[in-house]
Parts: C-alpha cells; sequence; structure tokens
C-alpha cells in the first residue's frame, strides 16, 4: 500500500484524480494486494475496534466484523440499472435515468471521504492474463472492504499493466458516505442511512454509496461479475452466470466432467459446490460456488472460469454434518461478519454445531445465552476465506486461464410440488426455456403467501444487468453458435414433499446418485424415459442402493400431473407477459409445445 501512482496510464491517472478532487480525501493509497497491506490495514482497523482478532491457536489470522444493525444485507430495492433507455434495464430491474441518477449521486458524494483514506484497488476477475478474465479498479473510503477485496479478488499491480497494454477495465466507486470532520471519533462500522448501488451498462461503471456490507461494498462480486459482466457477455458473446462450478471425475474410467449449477438462495448452492459423494465412483472437486463466466472455446465447446478468488458465504446453516468440506475450508485467514464471539475467542453460528455453547457474544455484541429468544448471528452473517483453502479444490481453478470445458448445465429451485428430482430438458431450447421458468416455493420466512411461487429464472433475477427477456434471448443465439457442442440442460428439485409435508429425497451427499445419472446420460449411456416435461431416469437407471426409499416415494419423485402443471404453465404466461414483446417467440413457442404435451398425456 502506497501513496505513489502505480501506473502510467493516463486515463486512470486521469480517473483516479477527477474522485479525489469530489470526494476529498485526507489520504490517497494504491492498494497492491501484499501481505504486508494485509497486514498493516488489519493492525490498524483492529487498534480502531472495527475488527476483533480471533485466538490464533484456534483461528489464526482470522478476524470478526461487526456490522451496523441497519447495513447487514443487500439492498435490492437501492439497486438501479441506469442505462440509457428504460426498456432495457427491463421490468425487473429498479430503473434510473444515468444523467439524473449522477445528478442525484454527485451531491451525496462530494466530500463524502473527508478525513478518511481513498483507496484504489486494482484487481483481476480471473488469472491475469487469462482468456475469460476482466479487469477493475475499484475506489473505496472503507478498509473492509480492501481486505475483503484481498480474498474475493486477484488484487495486484499487473492490473495496471494489462490496462497499460490497451485492456478493457470497469471503474467502480464506493464510499460508506461517512465524512469525519478533524478530531471527530469514528465509528466502529461507519455507513448512511442513505444508500444507492448504481449501474452504468454504457459507461461500465458502477456508483455504491452508504453501504459497508457484501456486495454493496465487494463492487468485484455481484455488480461488476454479473450485473455488469451480463452486459459485457451480451455485447461480447459470453455469459456472466450465477452458477456454481464442479468437476466430476468417474474414478473407475478416469474421465472428467465438468457441471455448471445455477441455484437459487437457499437451495444448496454450497453445499452441492462441496459434494461429498455417497455413492462409489465418484470423486466431487470445487471449482467455484456462486458465478461462472462461460465463453465459446477455439473448439466450439462452452468453457467456463471462476472470476473470483474466494467464497463469501452465509454462516448460518454451514456447520461440520451439513458440509464438513466448507468448515474444513475456515480454519484460518478469513473475515467474519456478524458471527457471535466465543469465550475462547472462537467464533459460533446457528447450525455450526449440534451442542449449542453456554455463553456467547451476540453479533451485536451483547451477552448472550441459549435462554435468549433471538439468534447469536445475525441470519446473513457472513464469512469470506480463500478458496485455496478449500479441501476439495481442483487443480484446474489455478490454471484455468482459458476455463474447463462443460458438460451439463442444471438448473434447481426450491418446490415442494411439480418438479420432478431430475429432468433433462429436450434440446438447449428446451432447456433455456426450463431456466427462464425456474421458481421456488415461499416459505413462511419470506414475505409472501406461502406456497407462492417466486420467480428466479436462472437464478439471475437479482443480478441480470439489462432486460431479462433479452437475456433469454442472448441464450438462444448462445445455443444457435454451440450447435451440437453445446452442453446437457437438466432441471433438479431436492425439495419435493410427500402429502405429509416430509421431504421425499434424502439430499445433501445421495444428490450424487442424480448427478450420476445426469452424466451417464451426458455419456450415453442411458437414454431415460420421455415425459411432457423432459427426460427423466427410467426404471432402475437412479442408483438407489443403500437408500431406505419406498417405491412409492421414489414414484412420487417423478410425478408429473398434467392437471398441476397447466395451471403452472398459466402462470408461467402471466410471467412471461410481464416483458411483453421483448419475450422471445421460442419460449412462447415452447410454452405451446408443453402445453400439448401435458393436453396428450
Amino acid at each position: 500500500m502506497t501513496e505513489t501512482v502505480q501506473t502510467t496510464n493516463q486515463e486512470v491517472i486521469d480517473w483516479v484524480e477527477s474522485i479525489v478532487s469530489l470526494v476529498k480525501p485526507k489520504n490517497i493509497y494504491w492498494c497492491d494486494g501484499s501481505a504486508a497491506e494485509w497486514n498493516q490495514l488489519t493492525e490498524e482497523m483492529v487498534a480502531a475496534g472495527s475488527l476483533i482478532k480471533l485466538n490464533r491457536d484456534i483461528r489464526p489470522n482470522s478476524f470478526l466484523a461487526r456490522s451496523s444493525a441497519d447495513d447487514v444485507a443487500r439492498v435490492e430495492d437501492r439497486t438501479f440499472i441506469c442505462s440509457k433507455e428504460q426498456i432495457d434495464a427491463g421490468p425487473s430491474n429498479n430503473w434510473r435515468d444515468p444523467k439524473e441518477m449522477m445528478a442525484e449521486l454527485t451531491p451525496l458524494f462530494d466530500g463524502a471521504m473527508q478525513g478518511r483514506t481513498l483507496y484504489v484497488i486494482p484487481f483481476a476477475m480471473g488469472p491475469v492474463g487469462g482468456a475469460i478474465t476482466q479487469l477493475g479498479l475499484q475506489i473505496t473510503d472503507s478498509p473492509y472492504a480492501v481486505l475483503n477485496m484481498h480474498i474475493m479478488a486477484r488484487v495486484t499491480p499487473e492490473v495496471y499493466r494489462e490496462i497499460e497494454a490497451g485492456k478493457q477495465w470497469v471503474r467502480t466507486v464506493h464510499s460508506v458516505g461517512a465524512p469525519l470532520a478533524t478530531g471527530e471519533q469514528d465509528s466502529a462500522w461507519p455507513c448512511n442511512e442513505t444508500k444507492y448501488i448504481c449501474h452504468f451498462p454504457e459507461t461500465l461503471e458502477v456508483w455504491s454509496f452508504g453501504s459497508g456490507y457484501g456486495g454493496n461494498a465487494l463492487l468485484s462480486k455481484k455488480c461488476f461479475a454479473l450485473r455488469i459482466a451480463s452486459v459485457l457477455g451480451r455485447n461480447e458473446g459470453w455469459l456472466a452466470e450465477h452458477m456454481l462450478l464442479i468437476k466430476a471425475t468417474n474414478t473407475e474410467t478416469n474421465k472428467a466432467f465438468h457441471v455448471a449449477a445455477a441455484f437459487p438462495s437457499a437451495c444448496g448452492k454450497t453445499n452441492f459446490a462441496m459434494l461429498q459423494p455417497t455413492i462409489p465412483g465418484w470423486k466431487i472437486e470445487t471449482l467455484g460456488d456462486d458465478i461462472a463466466w462461460l465463453r465459446p472455446g477455439a473448439d466450439g465447446r462452452l468453457y467456463a472460469i471462476n472470476p473470483e478468488a474466494g467464497f463469501f458465504g452465509v454462516a448460518p446453516g454451514t456447520g461440520e454434518s451439513t458440509n464438513p468440506t466448507a468448515m474444513n475450508t475456515l480454519w484460518g485467514n478469513t473475515i467474519y461478519t456478524n458471527v457471535a464471539l466465543t469465550d475462547d475467542g472462537d467464533v459460533w453460528w446457528e447450525g455450526k454445531t449440534d451442542a449449542v455453547p453456554e455463553h456467547l457474544v451476540d453479533w451485536q455484541g451483547n451477552d448472550w445465552t441459549p435462554a435468549d429468544n433471538r439468534p447469536a448471528a445475525h441470519p446473513n452473517s457472513r464469512f469470506t476465506v480463500p478458496i485455496t483453502q478449500t479441501p476439495t479444490l481442483a487443480d484446474e481453478w489455478a490454471k484455468a486461464d482459458s476455463g474447463v470445458p462443460i458438460d451439463a448445465i442444471l438448473f434447481g429451485g426450491r418446490r415442494a410440488t411439480n418438479i420432478p428430482l431430475v429432468a433433462q430438458s429436450f434440446d438447449w431450447k428446451h432447456g433455456v426455456f426450463m431456466g427462464a421458468t425456474i421458481s421456488s416455493e415461499k416459505t413462511a420466512a419470506q414475505e409472501g403467501t406461502v406456497g407462492q411461487l417466486r420467480r428466479d429464472p436462472f437464478a439471475m433475477l437479482p443480478f441480470c444487468g439489462y432486460n431479462m427477456a433479452d437475456y433469454w434471448g442472448h441464450w438462444l443465439e448462445m445455443g444457435e453458435l454451440l450447435g451440437d457442442k453445446a452442453p446437457k440442460i437438466f432441471q433438479v428439485n431436492w425439495f419435493r414433499k410427500d402429502a405429509d409435508g416430509k421431504f421425499l429425497w434424502p439430499g445433501f451427499g445421495d444428490n450424487s446418485r442424480v448427478l450420476d445419472w445426469i452424466l451417464r446420460s451426458v455419456s450415453g449411456e442411458v437414454d431415460g424415459e420421455a415425459l411432457a416435461i423432459g427426460r427423466v431416469p427410467a426404471a432402475g437407471e437412479l442408483k438407489l442402493s443403500g437408500l431406505e426409499l419406498e417405491q412409492r416415494d421414489v414414484d412420487a419423485l417423478f410425478d408429473v400431473d398434467a392437471e398441476s402443471w397447466l395451471a403452472e404453465c398459466d402462470l408461467t404466461e402471466e410471467f412471461f407477459a410481464k416483458f411483453g414483446d421483448r419475450v422471445p417467440g421460442e419460449l412462447n413457442r415452447q410454452l405451446g409445445a408443453l402445453r400439448d404435451r401435458l393436453a396428450t398425456a
């Protein structure tokens, strides 16, 4: 970390100077991503009371941060796509005119960093120099954001060398919006009640104000890697997706497959990314748990990278019994946010262990015991940890300059009814229809009527940086480009229930049985059975040995009730109607074909 300018690129220098003149910081530091920088920042934050150093014998080089109670999650209602034309943002995004939004933001950013340090963070999403890699610079006044960016992206001055060689880069600006007067005491978690997260797709910019938390402050993540990158992908012929990536190797044949999967929240993404098979014959390795960039390669196949360098995971529910791989990843070098603190200087959250400690300090710094009627950790509490600490990490993660070839794409939602355990699409176009109609049933913890469908096409509804209907069209165009080399597409549902509300499928490691069938289908070893909604495992194709599943439950997992599905088709038609004439005609044809198949089933 240095005050010395680290680049000769005049465009970068002019941009930084323009932001400096606007936000008026006390100091300027050009970050280099080094261990020395990490140590300096963590020491300063611990001394200031902004970080708590954990017991180094239990969690070496690890820290706990506690946010303000009004700054604990993404603020979707304050997240805007500022395209020139409203139709380009589409009905699923909050839109603002870019000139009007900048006029609104400029007074907020004017002097916003007074009394603070402005950090310039050069970061690469993907390996520096990689074929699918993108570059960015983030300006921020949050040392917490700098530390998390150290983990989540490749922070290095090599980014400037790439920019100097003519590579494209994305501009991102972040401020917690809490200027400090001379002599004023700082807060442990500075933020502002007013919050904006604004994306400018035509100029490749992100401006974030008021929040220091998560994706609101780590602008490499959802802001850049999905909302802006999805626009870049549309313009340049690739895909930026809310997908995990895994490598699955058949240990008998030594044949490796690569799978991308899009699951909305609360649908088991991290568990699947770190899957521990319960059947022999497979080795599963992790490539990513959240974001994938997919681009056609020279051989015509679709290749993918995980552009991130770390995990920004939800802590509650991640535990020794549910995801031991994740727990082994968190041994050290981790930043925890809004979890509880144990008496011996470790961390705890609901679901971490079966046994609950008798005393904790909760996420707001208050004493806590099991008798208290409140969670010890915030439900959205997080851990930020380097991906390189994952015991199941695939070697290709570090070597994937050009990505790994994708054999199968999975879409999944949380459905108690209708959706089978697994179904293969009839072709790419039908697969895009599957992805466009992904939904989950609302639970008591979510706003709305229990059982009501919550649409999340491709698990991208909050993250697509342009009109979702145009995004569907882009997927259809990618299929035309890939032709017979396109990955096979499947829909999965681990959450189907019986009439008594009991889950029919055990899930977790047993999801490897579904993956086994998917990859045998990709290899042509099984044909499945054609139903109205797709191809499902034929009798005997799904490996169920060792499971205590009654045949009636197996049948229920794949039951397709034509009347219920036709009713769901009506809901899909209503959903498509929200996007007007931007919906690709092919998706309406797919809907009509599904209705025809159901009517004759």
